[in-house]
């Protein structure tokens, strides 16, 4: 008789919509490649907490903002971290997983992100820009999202907002990660086209850019997807981690990128399991 085959819970909102994306495409390719190591199971977000103890692993992919359900993804995140439930992406990312906290941080400590205020005491300490962005700390897919004048700053509330001045960049660029290990990177040319990505080609000096954020967060299992834009001096700006639920765009890669990047995640999932 075959050895049992692990049993994994795969967490994905196919029905949710997104601009310029189909998340429930990307969910259906990829657990049809995972099933050839593992028993799968899929459920909805709002469903893991109370499933997830029948199986060895849960991996987390494209189940929308957690704002639309944060209390059942609280109780979900504790009742794992509590029961020692294998969570992929663990659950332990700095990053987008904790909120945006990180960027004002970051921005303090010196790193490469657009500056980032999350006091107003900070502001001062901003560019200064014609128009300056009011993102919430635990926003996600731009909801929320406000553009405000130089001149309406002092409006602000600071009440889980953060501040950033609004960049005239040249595009967007996001660079893929399993575990630490670069896998591809696809950039947007047309800043109004977020989601018409092609590949990227990137430089040594922009790996190590994006290398550096992957290090400094808390994640040893996990796909992790570093966003950046070029700044009109060259300079690449980080404009979030994401480490808990990153679209991959695997649509767009070429049949080899695809098929390594498939195989990296298996062999990932595979190490959380053995540890």
């Amino acid at each position: 008789m075959p050895p049992a085959r692990p049993r994994v819970l795969f967490v994905t909102d196919l029905a949710y919509e997104a601009r310029g994306r189909r998340y429930c495409d990307e969910d259906i390719f990829l657990t049809s490649r995972l099933r050839e190591d593992f028993d799968l199971a899929l459920c909805h977000p709002l469903d893991a907490a109370g499933l997830m103890g029948a199986f060895e692993m849960v991996v987390v992919r494209n189940s929308g903002p957690v704002l639309h359900y944060r209390d059942a993804h609280e109780d979900f995140r504790a009742r794992a971290l509590k029961d020692g439930v294998r969570v992929y992406n663990e659950l332990t990312g700095k990053g987008d997983m904790a909120g945006k906290g990180y960027l004002p941080d970051l921005s303090a400590a010196g790193y490469p992100v657009i500056p980032t205020a999350g006091r107003r005491e900070d502001l001062g300490g901003l560019p200064q820009a014609e128009q300056y962005v009011v993102k919430p700390v635990l926003g996600a897919d731009s909801i929320g999202l406000e553009f405000v004048s130089r001149d309406r700053l002092e409006e602000v509330p600071f009440e889980g907002v953060l501040v950033q001045p609004r960049i005239d960049f040249r595009y967007e660029v996001s660079f893929y990660f399993v575990d630490h290990d670069f896998r591809y990177a696809l950039y947007a040319p047309r800043p109004d086209r977020r989601w018409v990505l092609e590949p990227y080609d990137p430089t040594p000096a922009d790996l190590a850019f994006a290398q550096r954020f992957v290090d400094w967060n808390a994640i040893d299992h996990g796909i992790q997807r570093v966003d950046a834009c070029r700044a009109p001096d060259g300079q690449l700006l980080l404009v979030e981690l994401e480490d808990l639920n990153p679209y991959l765009s695997l649509e767009l890669l070429s049949d080899r990128t695809r098929e390594s990047f498939v195989a990296a995640v298996k062999a990932s999932l595979h190490r959380l399991l053995a540890r």
